[in-house]
């Protein structure tokens, strides 16, 4: 079953989030998650499976100036590597594909380690092709919230 996370979701969302090797990020997870939940183009969904989330999927539609379509990036796309090659992939990918399509999205856009040899090997069988060149800039700031060490 597929739907929205809420709040109370950081503990298993944490969870996933250091498979993917993110840890210590439940002392500031919540307000995430809320600000997440709060953004008209942000979207935020598990996949539970009898009764325990297993999977995570965060989207964000991105409006273009140069270009008719808007896309969609899919930020964290994470499934417990306990319940993997069970097809919870496909269907969350199918699910963006369906948003992408109702928001007049003319493409999906994901960054994936180049580590992340599976997860390459998933997009590539759904048709997601590579784009090379591309850049981050680090930033340094200064928190807004307290963060503690769990």
């Amino acid at each position: 079953m597929i739907r929205a996370a809420t709040v109370e979701d950081a503990g298993v969302i944490d969870k996933l989030l250091t498979q993917l090797g993110y840890a210590e990020t439940l002392s500031f997870l919540p307000k995430r998650i809320q600000a997440l939940l709060e953004h008209p183009d942000a979207m935020l969904f598990l996949y539970e499976s009898e009764g325990k989330v297993v999977a995570l999927l965060s989207l964000h539609l991105i409006p273009q100036i140069a270009l008719f379509g808007s896309f969609l990036r899919i930020s964290y796309f994470i499934v417990d590597e306990k319940v993997r090659s069970q097809k919870i992939g496909a269907e969350f990918e199918a699910l963006a594909t369906q948003i992408a399509k109702e928001k007049e999205c003319d493409r999906i856009e994901v960054h994936c380690h180049e580590r992340r040899n599976d997860a390459h090997r998933f997009y590539e069988q759904h048709r997601y092709i590579e784009s090379p060149k591309y850049f981050v800039k680090q930033i340094t700031f200064k928190r807004s919230y307290d963060v503690q060490r769990v």
